[in-house]
C-alpha cells in the first residue's frame, strides 16, 4: 500500500488549487484511460471514470485550499504523518484521489466521480449531470479513521459591501499586523477555540483612538483567518501586545470616518448553537475576509446549520446585522445540509469498519460534504462517507496519519467487494 503514498506525492506535485486544477484533472484522466477505464468530464471540469458493471460508486473531489507556499508543496513523513513545508498539504482530499488510482491499477469494477472546486462552494457538484448506475455513494472526504459520517450541515456564503467615507487626516501612520495564528477549517475547526485573526486585530484596535485606513485578512471563504493586517492613523503609536507587530508608515492624507473596527469585533464568530444529540456545531459563522479597495469595504462570511431552517433563519439574522450599518448584501454559493439516515448500506460499513479496525461511529459533520448536493441529484442512491485522519486541514499544519490512510483502504476495498458480490 506504499503506493497510495506514492500516487499522493506525486499529485502534490501537480498544481491543483481550487480554480487552478486543469493539469491535475488532465492527469487523472490520462492515468484512469491508461488503465482502461471509460472517462467522461463535463462543463464544471468533473471527471466521470467507469469499468464493467459497478454497483458503488466511489467519490471525492481534486482540488485543494492553498495556504502558504502552495501549490508549491514540499510532502514530509514525520512521525508517522505526512505535512508540507509552511504550506497546506492537500490530503484534503487528494489522499482519497490516490486510493482511487490505486483501485484503479487494481481494475476494479466501480464508478469514480472525481470532481472540482469543492472547496470555494461545492462548484462541482453542483454542475454534476453524469447518469451514475450504481445504488451506493462513498465518499472519501471524511477526516477521522472509524467514523462513518451520514449527515453534514448546509452552508451558505455572504457578502456584505459598503462604500465607506473619506475624511482628511493629519495624524501619523502605523501599520498593524497578526500573523501566521493557526488556521483552520471553517466547520469541523469552528469549536476548537481557534482564534480568529480579524477578529483579534479589530479587538486589539477597538478601545485606541485610532481612524482606519486600511484593513485586510482572512484566506479562504472556508478557512478560519490566520493573518490580518491593518492601517491606522493616530497621534502616538499604539502600545504593542504579544503577537501584534505596529510600524510606523508613510503618511495617508486620508482615513475613513466609519465604524470599521465596531462592525468587525462585535461579529458574533463561532458556534452559534451547539447540538447535543450530535455532539457537534448545530449553527456556527465564520468571520473569513475582509478589505478595503476603491473606498469599498467588504466582508465575506460562511454561515452553516444542520438543518435547512436553521440556515435560512441564521442568514437573515447576519444578513440584517450587516444591512444595520449601511451593507448591501448578497447571499452565494447555497449548498443543502444532508440528513442522517441509518440504512442498509450503512449498517454494512460498520460492520465491515467494526471488523477490520475494531472500532466504528457513526456521526454526522459539521460542514458541507459534497454528498448533500449529490444525494439531490442521485435520491435513489445510498449514501456514506469514510477516510482517514486528518488535522487542522486547510491550514500551514495540515497533517494526514499514514496508518489511517492504510486502513482506510482496507475498509474501502471490503466495502467494494461486499458489494460487488
Amino acid at each position: 500500500m506504499q503506493m497510495i503514498i506514492d500516487y499522493f506525492k506525486e499529485i502534490c506535485s501537480i498544481p491543483h488549487c481550487s480554480f487552478d486544477s486543469d493539469k491535475l484533472m488532465n492527469f487523472l484522466v490520462d492515468f484512469a484511460k491508461s488503465r482502461g477505464y471509460e472517462i467522461h468530464t463535463d462543463e464544471a471540469k468533473n471527471i466521470y471514470i467507469t469499468k464493467g458493471s459497478p454497483v458503488i460508486c466511489l467519490q471525492a473531489h481534486y482540488d485543494m485550499v492553498c495556504v502558504g507556499d502552495a501549490p508549491n508543496i514540499e510532502p514530509i513523513e514525520i512521525d508517522g504523518f505526512i505535512k508540507a513545508k509552511n504550506s497546506s498539504l492537500g490530503a484534503d482530499n487528494g489522499i482519497a484521489i490516490a486510493m482511487m488510482m490505486v483501485l484503479m491499477d487494481e481494475q476494479k469494477e466501480v464508478e469514480f466521480l472525481i470532481t472540482a472546486n469543492e472547496e470555494v462552494g461545492l462548484v462541482g457538484a453542483n454542475g454534476v449531470d453524469f447518469a451514475l448506475r450504481s445504488n451506493y455513494m462513498l465518499n472519501l472526504d471524511s477526516e477521522e479513521e472509524g467514523e462513518i459520517c451520514i449527515g453534514c450541515a448546509g452552508g451558505v456564503d455572504i457578502k456584505a459591501t459598503k462604500k465607506l467615507k473619506k475624511i482628511s487626516n493629519t495624524f501619523e501612520c502605523y501599520e498593524v499586523s497578526l500573523s501566521d495564528l493557526p488556521g483552520g477549517h471553517s466547520g469541523v475547526d469552528i469549536d476548537k477555540n481557534i482564534p480568529n485573526a480579524l477578529i483579534e486585530l479589530a479587538k486589539f484596535l477597538k478601545d485606541k483612538n485610532i481612524k482606519i485606513i486600511k484593513f485586510k485578512g482572512g484566506e479562504r471563504i472556508n478557512s478560519i483567518p490566520a493573518n490580518a493586517k491593518a492601517i491606522v492613523a493616530c497621534d502616538m503609536k499604539p502600545e504593542s501586545e504579544d503577537g501584534f507587530s505596529i510600524r510606523r508608515v508613510e503618511k495617508y492624507d486620508y482615513c475613513y470616518d466609519e465604524n470599521v473596527i465596531q462592525i468587525i469585533s462585535d461579529f458574533k464568530h463561532g458556534v452559534l448553537e451547539f447540538n447535543e444529540s450530535l455532539n457537534i456545531p448545530n449553527i456556527s459563522q465564520n468571520l473569513a475576509i475582509v478589505d478595503i479597495a476603491d473606498d469599498i469595504l467588504s466582508i465575506e462570511v460562511s454561515i452553516r446549520a444542520m438543518s435547512m431552517d436553521d440556515l435560512d433563519r441564521t442568514s437573515k439574522e447576519t444578513s440584517e446585522y450587516f444591512k444595520s450599518f449601511g451593507f448591501e448584501v448578497e447571499k452565494k454559493d447555497k449548498y443543502p445540509a444532508w440528513k442522517p439516515e441509518v440504512n442498509d448500506f450503512v449498517k454494512k460499513i460498520e460492520e465491515i469498519m467494526r471488523a477490520q479496525l475494531g472500532k466504528s461511529e457513526i456521526k454526522a459533520i459539521h460542514a458541507g460534504l459534497e454528498c448533500g448536493v449529490l444525494k439531490q441529484k442521485y435520491p435513489k442512491m445510498k449514501f456514506a462517507s469514510i477516510g482517514p485522519t486528518i488535522h487542522f486541514p486547510h491550514s500551514k499544519q495540515e497533517m494526514v496519519e499514514i496508518s489511517t490512510v492504510y486502513s482506510t483502504f482496507k475498509v474501502a476495498n471490503r466495502i467494494i467487494n461486499e458489494f460487488e458480490k
